[in-house]
């Protein structure tokens, strides 16, 4: 078997069909999105079922894009629109049957484990109304907790026969993958991925090494990266402002010396993060690392070892309900675009600009791409399979440089309520008055867009990574250090850190043609809270909550997140005249309790979040499935009256 790339070697012939996927992305009643990786072209056909009876069948070639990233390597998704609208609050469920070197197999023959018991194909529920939402962020595999996804699993579980009990989507708020933080066995186990796909290689322009070959066989490739880079005087000063995690240069990960570099590192994370199938053929060993790391490497490879145990699950549970994305800085670089200054240094070297085109790149072919296909150019297609075959260097500034100035990655849906998912990394507001100064979360151009989406809704699921509505001491901690020009040490990434876009948003919900009801659900901050916002001195303010549920596998320093909590109570409590001094004063904000903690306003742990909504958009009940079991709830309180 042959293809643009070369001729598939006997290895290839033992690679799984499906490397990663299918995961259910895009679903409305005209529209059915699904993305899978298959380490051959994808010949077939797509089935479709309403309850048991078959919808059509169709040919797979005439509904799918293909995009080949290596010799073994086929990025897929497939979209089936049918005639006619589909109906809501009913059982769908699809199938592939495919050629797989001359046998004709479907999903449940070359992936057992992805149906229910008593299932023949994935099956999901299309929903319109969003009666029940699961959301989280902040998923990072070599952290020393369970994996959330996999209480997703769980509930979807639990669900397969009760249509009512099944949520109706899941949206993954941020950081997705981690970039700019990766292990040292997940690094081996990429570079692995690459040898058994044949991905593609690529150019290396600004750095030591040369080219993606050279990148790999480097004896700084494990755990220092920093080496890579020019060993000139300048280069010097250069290595300092990528990589020195202590001062929170470009790179500003304090584990960043295994940040991934290349476009083929990217990918290779995003297959082995969702899907077990590549992992039967890594074996990980510590051969690659120097002595100094082999500690380090051990502890992570007990993670790891515990990730991969729940893979199977997770790619189960992402094959049966509709997922919906967004970046975060980790899906890219930690502190991406986070002050006006760091945009002109990282964007003005040729590495550091490859870096983040190349994670961008992996973020648009594994997660944007199905949120809406319909948004991303066919040349962008058309490039990166140039990309593949032909002068790798040109083709590739060409589609970075495209990437780079996309403005369309915030999407909305036409649900009840409305989904609206904000793009808070693209389009930042940048300080006028210093290159230090944190920048707005999106400029003012974005946010009138923003507007224009909500004028005329009576209820809106807004979807913002960062609280809009956060912890007010962190962000007094954070505005301390933005003061004396530090705000890259304190991730000052809060929508109150920059004037202009934090009155623009809160002027949006003063405005009174947009919506009665908000719902903002969050991640970023790797912790949990909720809480029931009005507008001081209005009779008919709308109501707003403010609903985090971070991270799905990633938690804050309790010690410290204990002390933050304990002293915002103390400083902010909802009659302290501190509240006055601060941004949101015209805003009454008032924490919820989580259930059985009646000392915290915050529960610190791995867990997906559940929120489930009426008829008019309100949460009735605001709940934290926590990753090793068991649920938080976060209860409404009634307000005490005033004399």
């Amino acid at each position: 078997m042959t293809n643009a790339l070369g001729i598939f070697d006997k290895q290839n012939a033992l690679l799984p069909y499906i490397i990663a996927g299918p995961l259910l992305r895009k679903v409305t009643p005209d529209q059915i999105a699904l993305w899978l990786v298959t380490s051959e072209p994808l010949k077939g056909s797509f089935h479709f079922y309403q309850e048991q009876e078959l919808v059509t069948q169709i040919d797979s070639a005439s509904i799918n894009q293909s995009i080949q990233v290596g010799k073994s390597a086929f990025i897929n998704l497939i979209e089936y629109r049918p005639e006619h609208s589909l109906s809501t609050d009913t059982w769908f469920s699809y199938d592939l049957e495919c050629e797989v070197r001359g046998e004709i197999q479907n999903l449940k023959s070359l992936l057992p484990h992805l149906v229910y018991p008593g299932e023949e194909r994935p099956k999901f529920a299309l929903k319109t109304k969003l009666d029940q939402v699961l959301h989280g962020s902040c998923r990072k595999p070599h952290y020393a907790s369970e994996d959330a996804l996999l209480r997703v699993d769980q509930v979807l579980e639990s669900s397969k026969d009760d249509i009512e009990s099944r949520p109706a989507l899941l949206m993954m708020s941020g950081d997705q993958i981690y970039a700019d933080d990766v292990a040292g066995p997940m690094l081996s186990a990429i570079h692995q991925t690459l040898d058994l796909l044949g991905l593609a290689p690529e150019l290396i322009e600004g750095a030591t090494v040369k080219n993606s070959a050279e990148l790999y066989k480097s004896e700084h490739c494990y755990y220092e990266r920093e080496e890579l880079l020019p060993q000139t005087p300048a280069g010097q000063d250069l290595a300092d402002r990528f990589f020195a995690g202590a001062e929170k240069p470009i790179f500003t990960a304090d584990t960043a010396h295994n940040h991934l570099i290349t476009l083929a590192e990217m990918l290779a994370m995003y297959f082995l993060v969702w899907s077990p199938q590549l992992w039967r053929h890594i074996s990980l060993n510590a051969g690659e690392v120097s002595d100094k790391y082999i500690d380090r490497y051990l502890d992570e490879q007990r993670e790891i070892d515990l990730f991969v145990n729940g893979l199977p699950d997770v790619q189960r549970a992402l094959a049966q309900i509709p997922v919906y994305m967004i970046f975060d800085d980790h899906d890219i670089t930690d502190d991406w675009n986070l002050t006006r200054g760091w945009e002109e240094a990282a964007y003005s070297h040729p590495f550091s600009r490859s870096i983040i085109g190349n994670a961008l790149l992996g973020y648009w072919l594994c997660q944007g791409w199905g949120n809406a296909p319909d948004k991303f150019p066919q040349q962008w297609m058309d490039l990166i399979q140039q990309d593949a075959i032909a002068d790798r260097g040109a083709v590739r500034n060409d589609l970075i440089t495209q990437v780079l100035e996309f403005e369309a990655w915030s999407y909305c849906l036409n649900t009840s309520p409305k989904l609206v998912v904000l793009d808070t990394r693209t389009r930042r507001w940048w300080s006028e008055s210093s290159g230090a100064k944190p920048s707005g979360l999106m400029d003012w151009e974005a946010l009138s867009e923003l507007q224009q989406e909500l004028i005329g809704e009576d209820a809106v699921l807004l979807v913002s990574p960062a609280p809009i509505f956060g912890m007010k001491l962190i962000e007094t901690v954070q505005r301390i250090f933005t003061y004396f020009g530090h705000a890259l040490m304190v991730d000052a990434e809060n929508w109150m850190a920059h004037a202009g876009s934090a009155n623009v948003i809160l002027n949006i919900f003063r405005h009174p043609k947009t919506p009665q009801n908000f719902v903002i659900l969050s991640g970023d901050v790797h912790y949990s809270f909720a809480y029931d916002i009005k507008i001081r001195f209005r009779k008919n303010s709308p109501d707003i909550w403010q609903i985090t549920c971070s991270g799905l596998k990633n938690e804050f320093p309790h010690a410290l997140l204990n002390l933050f909590d304990k002293m915002n109570r103390w400083l902010y409590g909802s009659r302290s005249p501190l509240n006055w001094f601060t941004k949101r004063r015209r805003m009454q904000i008032r924490s919820r309790i989580p259930e059985g903690m009646p000392a915290k306003r915050v529960f610190n742990g791995s867990g997906v979040g559940l929120v489930k909504l009426n008829q008019v958009g309100e949460p009735t009940e605001v709940t934290v499935l926590k990753a090793q079991g068991g649920d938080i709830s976060f209860p409404y309180r009634k307000p005490k009256s005033r004399s």
